[in-house]
């Protein structure tokens, strides 16, 4: 349908695929073909899905030669779209205040789980996004929160339309930005809010792997529940090829489970045990 591209070499592609938008769900993905020249598919987060329009939409960055050929493909170009595969987030609807933290390649499902709970009044959310290059998208002034330091004040103008509050974190020192890790954002939120409070907070991040076990340690020190969406390399993506396997700890011991069908979504204490 489109693609866009913006600084830091990002890109954002909505493609036309009907039946994979109907049953996405925040935290699920999709492995496309990025060119005939490649027939590997590459696994991309979902960031967006219409199911009246029919369309989804993926933020990614090229790090190899498939997605380099992806990014440069226009309006017409046809592609294949298997999804959506994996497990998403489960929201714990007696913990009304979502705090979701989002990191790099992992504020995608951040950006779907804000729109597909906006309208849901069992929930209340946080958004929190941290990023070394510019965000690819439209940013405002959010509304003053006594909770953040006076300089985290940019947050991104959708979810502002959404009633969806939001705010940024960059060491790269962009105007309106927490200037530290997202999860330090995260902890200085956490720190403001009342024992009571703290009981009504469930915690959903993706991001890289540094910034997911910095999320399960914060989610720890506070005992708030946790789900992480990993991101791993893949080959098949459904689940017969075990390449994305990872060490979890389960109710029965440790276990290698499956990226790509027996999450991407964990329990971050499992995946980051004590």
């Amino acid at each position: 349908v489109s693609q866009n591209s913006f600084s830091g070499n990002q890109f954002i592609l909505r493609v036309h695929s009907p039946r994979c938008a109907a049953q996405a769900k925040p935290g699920s993905f999709a492995h496309i073909t990025c060119d005939t020249d490649f027939p590997m598919r590459r696994p991309l987060s979902i960031m967006r899905a219409n199911t009246t329009q029919g369309w989804l939409e993926f933020l990614y960055k090229p790090v190899g030669q498939g997605l380099a050929k992806l990014s440069k493909h226009s309006k017409g170009y046809s592609i294949s779209v298997l999804g959506p595969i994996g497990n998403g987030f489960d929201l714990d609807v007696n913990k009304p205040n979502v705090l979701a933290i989002g990191g790099g390649v992992g504020i995608p499902p951040m950006v779907f789980l804000s729109e597909r709970y906006r309208l849901d009044d069992r929930f209340r959310l946080l958004v929190l996004m941290g990023s070394r290059v510019p965000f690819p998208f439209e940013l405002t002034t959010g509304k003053r929160l006594e909770e953040f330091p006076s300089s985290a004040k940019s947050s991104l103008s959708l979810m502002e339309s959404w009633g969806v509050v939001s705010r940024l974190a960059s060491e790269a020192k962009y105007p309106g930005c927490f200037q530290g890790f997202v999860t330090e954002l995260a902890d200085h939120w956490l720190k403001k809010q009342s024992p009571k409070q703290i009981a009504k907070v469930q915690i959903v991040g993706c991001g890289p792997s540094a910034m997911l076990k910095a999320t399960a340690e914060l989610a720890r020190a506070y005992k708030i529940p946790c789900q992480i969406a990993l991101e791993e390399f893949m080959a098949c993506g459904v689940g017969g090829c075990a390449g994305c396997t990872v060490l979890v700890e389960t109710d029965n011991g440790p276990a290698m489970k499956r990226v790509c069908v027996d999450g991407p979504v964990f329990d971050a204490h499992q995946v980051y045990p004590t």
